[in-house]
């Protein structure tokens, strides 16, 4: 239903109002009430109406009125107003950006805000550029007079209207913000509030210093629980902030210190760990060989190896040439020493179940596919999840080379395969995660189909084996012999395998 105004004309319409400078919004009435449609600036009783598409919802009175343990003078400063309907009841915050107002209908509805838009900062109409050495920049609007109270009502202090900083309000903002010498951020203490740091130390390089927010929250927490003092420590012990992709100061130099990018486990084949430390972290491993030299088997024996020797490493393998039960099957003949890779093997079924149980007790160990109607990039993201949800230190794949004829995008299949390595090698280097490929081998003893694969990779392992041998013994004798070994630098010999046929495992040869 249509409202209908109650009250007298205003003798005054489409004034430049006096308080934001904005034209054509500023209405005046005879008994010397006024009020601006930009700012919601009201004054002496001047009543004003909520209005939802062309309705009158209802009638309702400004007020400055003291909230959240924020002061009347810093509440006035900001222009923060509360509306009160014809009962007294507190209905809304208004918020009067430089553009138009924000209104927050209590407790927390955002919703009746058509046609605001978060490309200004709160309070930047309040203080002139350049006013003060210091402009503190904090995350929504109660936090913006928060801010300014606890400060002692001495520096600038503006608000991003929401989580993030979009780039429209960079855009109106730079000239602005750039004026001040120092750009505190004191926003939120979460990962958005980081986010919104981190943009703004890109965009305005070297001048941005981050206020972390550690005891409370946000601002306004620090006030009502009377943590002023603990505030101004935080404010006052603020350190340079710069983008996470650069690294230029004494304390980000020394924290380098701190990086676990050298851990690396010993394999269990004492010959090689001797001269080449063990399985790295945070670096490729690519192992080479040729067809029929038992590099999968090879696979198998790292990972049993860090269950039994690590059980606290967890760890996800892809694959994809076998089953998850060929794979599991292999482990438990490690475990039982004797074959049981196929269930026409297994002559006792408990006790198989029974070290299946034992092996993925501390369900470390993540067996993941790829499946054959999925795009093979998805690769990079199932490696990304169980680095940074699942905490694997290492992850194995095997044949890298399968995924190519899954593949039917633009790409050459020497190409795919790059971007692959490429992308495994930078989330080895950002995760920290091991990561183990096995890569098949042309008669020219070349990665098949891309030699980028090698390139890519910390650590080039080729296995060689003599099927042409007289003797079975040595027909059964793989040699690990290190081509690249980027953490170690030793590159050479690395141990022996023999293949025990009636166990179906490998275990060290020593002559």
């Amino acid at each position: 239903m249509t409202g209908r105004r109650t009250f007298e004309e205003p003798t005054t319409v489409h004034g430049t109002c006096p308080y934001c400078d904005h034209n054509e919004c500023y209405s005046e009435w005879a008994d010397g009430g006024y009020y601006c449609h930009s700012c919601t600036k009201s004054g002496k009783g001047r009543k004003t109406m909520t209005k939802e598409e062309g309705e009158v919802e209802e009638e309702l009175t400004e007020k400055s009125v003291v909230y959240r343990g924020i002061s009347k003078e810093a509440l006035d400063h900001y222009g923060i107003t509360t509306s009160f309907n014809k009962t007294g009841k507190e209905v809304r915050r208004v918020y009067p950006y430089p553009h138009r107002a924000k209104f927050r209908y209590l407790p927390k509805d955002f919703s009746r805000n058509a046609g605001f838009t978060n490309d200004h900062l709160f309070g930047m109409d309040r203080f002139h550029a350049g006013s003060s050495k210091y402009l503190t920049i904090v995350e929504g609007e109660d936090d913006v007079p928060s801010t300014y109270d606890m400060l002692g009502f001495r520096y600038p202090v503006v608000g991003i209207p929401g989580a993030s900083v979009s780039t429209a309000l960079l855009k109106n903002c730079h000239e602005y913000i750039d004026s001040f010498e120092e750009i505190i951020v004191a926003t939120d203490n979460d990962e958005a509030g980081d986010r919104a740091a981190n943009k703004l130390a890109a965009a305005f390089p070297n001048k941005v210093y981050r206020a972390k927010l550690s005891k409370h929250n946000d601002p306004n927490e620090y006030l009502i629980n009377g943590d002023v003092s603990e505030f101004k420590k935080a404010w006052g012990g603020r350190t340079k902030y710069v983008p996470e992709y650069d690294t230029s100061t004494p304390e980000q130099y020394l924290k380098l210190l701190e990086d676990d990018d050298d851990a690396y486990l010993p394999t269990g084949i004492d010959e090689y760990d001797d001269r080449h430390m063990g399985l790295f972290q945070g670096h490729v491993t690519l192992i080479q060989a040729p067809e029929g030299t038992g590099k999968t088997e090879v696979m198998h024996l790292l990972e049993y190896t860090l269950i039994t020797k690590y059980p606290d490493v967890p760890f996800a393998s892809c694959h994809l040439e076998e089953s998850r039960k060929r794979t599991t099957l292999a482990w438990c003949s490690y475990d039982l020493n004797k074959n049981v890779t196929r269930t026409d093997l297994i002559t006792d079924m408990p006790e198989v179940q029974a070290s299946i149980k034992k092996l993925t007790t501390g369900e470390q160990a993540h067996l993941f596919t790829i499946g054959t109607d999925e795009d093979p990039m998805v690769l990079l993201d199932r490696v990304k999840y169980y680095a940074n949800v699942c905490g694997c230190k290492y992850v194995f794949i095997e044949p890298i080379q399968d995924l190519a004829q899954q593949y039917h995008g633009p790409l050459s299949t020497e190409r795919f395969l790059s971007k692959i390595g490429v992308g495994l090698a930078r989330i080895a280097s950002e995760t920290g995660v091991g990561i183990v490929l096995i890569g098949h081998e042309n008669d020219e003893g070349q990665i098949s189909d891309c030699r980028k694969l090698s390139k890519s990779a910390s650590v080039v392992i080729r296995l060689e084996r003599d099927l042409d041998a007289l003797t079975e013994e040595e027909r059964n004798i793989t040699t690990l012999v290190s081509k690249k070994n980027r953490p170690s630098s030793y590159v050479g010999y690395g141990g022996m395998l023999i293949f025990d046929t009636p166990s179906f495992t490998l275990k060290e040869y020593t002559k």
